[in-house]
């Protein structure tokens, strides 16, 4: 547990790291997290300061059964990819993609910069999540581990 409720997010350890099994691993390795919620000892939602650098995404494009997604932009320019396209958002703006909305998602840095995201999501039991672009479905475990197999349910 932090000694003060307060802290400097950008002291935290950043990481690419991704539970994303190959062959869509790599695409996520642009992208650097710090993990705010987890400092903080919250364990209701989470809440990650994302930064993804030029050429990079923040995930597979996709879509949560149970848990809402809540995005911020905090600086630079990125690309939203949804099911109705693509959107340009910049600083200042946000979005929301609530709970099995099906509205798949993903932010893409087309920029020459780096875009830092404020992301929160809520952390509902029983989650599952759809991708629709790549052959990949997402289960929580008990314990809140995401378990990745095909669409056909065979494991990676």
């Amino acid at each position: 547990m932090p000694e003060h409720s307060a802290f400097d997010p950008l002291t935290l350890p950043e990481s690419n790291a991704t539970s994303y099994p190959e062959p869509y691993r790599a695409a996520n390795r642009m992208r650097w997290n710090r993990r705010l919620s987890d400092h903080a000892n919250l364990t209701n939602f989470g809440v990650n300061l994302t930064r993804i650098v030029p050429g990079g995404q923040s995930s597979h494009r996709h879509a949560h059964s149970r848990q809402d997604e809540f995005i911020y932009v905090l600086r630079g320019d990125v690309e939203l990819e949804t099911n109705a396209g693509m959107e340009h958002l910049r600083a200042g703006m946000c979005a929301g993609f609530p709970a099995g909305s099906d509205n798949a998602h993903r932010f893409v840095n087309r920029s020459a910069e780096d875009v830092l995201l404020l992301v929160v999501g809520d952390r509902t039991a029983g989650d599952e999540v759809s991708y629709p672009d790549i052959d990949m479905h997402a289960r929580m475990e008990p314990g809140g581990r995401y378990r990745f197999m095909r669409k056909d349910g065979t494991s990676f």
